[in-house]
């Protein structure tokens, strides 16, 4: 009994006992990018029935979505250097967030007179490119933001040793990522609801909804603005508090002031004329250009930036950025599993949510839970231990496309039908998305120099997110090489334009399922073998 006592002590009420009211404002900005999947459920349905996309074309447009976040690169210097103002680059990104919520609600519900200027799939590109724009502007502020927050003295004025701040810098990036699961939690609650009689809607009142959910969404930018805002008046009542004691407030970055450093800006200038460039002139191979371009750069800027540390920690943070880019990189499915759970297996809206709550409640709990785990384990064990169970969590997708389920519903009386499957699967796989980078951000928070910090973690991010746009283009590739279509109507006149083929889909699932298991232990056995071993 002491035992179970003991370890629910450690791994939720410690977690609340660390937690400090400084944390809250960075949590909301997290908060809001977690919210963002309000409208994730909405824009599945709305461009599997009415925009004439191909499953590989949506999967390269994730690859130009997941762009945006290498510019971390020059946001996080940018961060460094008018640290004093950052708060109005989370205005800039909230408003960027907002016309891209309101272009689909246009796009939803007045589609006749926004398709008069531009055409309805031109408009979709639009407003998916600028949202991770608005995102990724207020996601390096709210990195930063994350340095105020763990306090270097406590109320008396006594410096925290450095023990203190490395549990503070773990805790502070734990609640970040719970902060993000915890908007999806939210978001998916009022999913379940908004959706709960879908069924039952005529065309032109589903539409409605669709078109409601992405003007609730506004409240998106509304609660990043209000973190800046909780943060302004939260340092200032610390200060004052302390100089009615006599004491000085001791920031967190010292007196050093950050220089320019012209190689990221550079580079980072260079980058963007580059993609920009490829992507608007339609050039062959656009896409793996870019992509190739950008590892360059910032392969280039991370060796430059690395030798502000000593020579171990730069081998240890290169390995450690390898594994985490290679296990990020894998390819999924693309949309075409989402079209078939829809089409042939009967998933609606609000089943869709019922999914998305569970999954978001189980990574909450999960990321708490495997706490430990993290904090007494290398990345790479972790990497390891994730990709076996991410394989193995792809297979009941593979077996109910060969009709598993409907073999289970018949041993169970239709208990364990494709639903059930789907909740239990939800369950198991939900707390493992969100592991990975949270040992490499509190590394980054402990070890970067302090002038550096938001360098450190724009670079380093901008490094892994590069690695979702890989995945975006291995999905693009299979997608290619096993078509899978939906059934596609015009919204207005309803004439079928595409019609439904998932014949190649579980050879689809199988591929993705054996490179998910192989590719990322076999790269942590390369790196541990060489002088990058890393035992973070």
């Amino acid at each position: 009994m002491n035992k179970i006592f003991s370890f629910f002590d450690r791994t939720f009420l410690d977690l609340g006992r660390q937690f400090k009211w400084t944390y809250l404002p960075p949590l909301m900005v997290y908060m809001a990018a977690g919210i963002s999947g309000l409208t994730g459920i909405v824009g599945t349905f709305f461009v599997k029935d009415y925009l004439n996309l191909s499953a590989a074309f949506l999967a390269g447009l994730g690859f130009w979505a997941g762009i945006p976040w290498a510019l971390k690169m020059p946001l996080g210097h940018l961060v460094d250097l008018i640290w004093k103002k950052k708060n109005y680059m989370v205005y800039f990104g909230a408003s960027l967030i907002a016309l891209s919520l309101l272009i689909m609600y246009g796009l939803i519900i007045h589609t006749e007179f926004i398709s008069t200027y531009l055409k309805v799939e031109t408009w979709f590109v639009i407003s998916v490119i600028l949202a991770p724009v608005g995102y990724v502007v207020q996601d390096v502020v709210a990195d930063a933001m994350t340095i105020e927050a763990v306090p270097l003295t406590d109320e008396q004025g006594n410096d925290y040793s450095k023990d203190q701040i490395k549990v503070m810098h773990t805790t502070m990036q734990t609640l970040g990522r719970f902060a993000i699961i915890g908007g999806t939690v939210l978001v998916a609650f009022i999913n379940v609801i908004l959706f709960r009689n879908v069924d039952n809607l005529e065309l032109d009142q589903k539409i409605e909804l669709y078109g409601s959910v992405y003007i609730y969404a506004l409240i998106i930018p509304i609660v990043s603005i209000l973190g800046v805002v909780l943060a302004n008046y939260l340092r200032a009542q610390k200060i004052k508090e302390l100089s009615s004691k006599g004491l000085e407030f001791k920031k967190e970055r010292g007196d050093e002031k950050t220089k320019v450093n012209w190689w990221i800006l550079g580079g980072s200038l260079i980058f963007v004329i580059f993609t920009l460039s490829i992507g608007s002139f339609k050039v062959p191979l656009a896409q793996e250009i870019v992509f190739i371009g950008s590892v360059v750069i910032i392969l280039f800027l991370m060796f430059k930036l690395i030798k502000e540390l000593p020579e171990e920690l730069r081998l240890t943070i290169v390995g450690t950025a390898v594994i985490i880019f290679v296990f990020r990189a894998m390819p999924g499915p693309g949309p075409g599993l989402t079209w078939f759970e829809i089409d042939v297996l009967k998933f609606n809206e609000q089943f869709f949510s019922v999914l998305s709550l569970l999954a978001s409640i189980l990574t909450l709990a999960g990321i708490v839970l495997l706490r430990p785990f993290m904090a007494n384990n290398s990345i790479a064990r972790i990497i390891v231990v994730l990709s076996i169970a991410g394989a193995i969590l792809f297979l009941p997708s593979v077996g109910m496309y060969y009709g598993f389920h409907n073999w289970t519903a018949s041993l169970t009386g239709g208990v364990v039908d494709a639903k059930f499957i789907a909740i239990i699967n939800t369950a198991l796989e939900s707390p493992l998305g969100q592991i990975s980078m949270i040992p490499l951000l509190a590394w980054i928070a402990k070890n970067a120099p302090a002038h550096l910090k938001a360098t450190f973690f724009a670079v380093f991010a901008s490094f892994t997110n590069l690695a979702l746009s890989a995945s975006a283009l291995g999905t693009k590739y299979l997608n290619e090489i096993f078509t899978v279509t939906r059934e596609v109507k015009d919204k207005v006149t309803g004439e079928i334009q595409t019609t439904a083929d998932y014949s190649e889909l579980g050879i689809l699932l199988i591929v993705v399922t054996l490179l998910t298991l192989i590719l990322p232990i076999l790269f942590v056995f390369i790196i541990n073998n060489s002088k990058y071993k890393t035992t973070e």
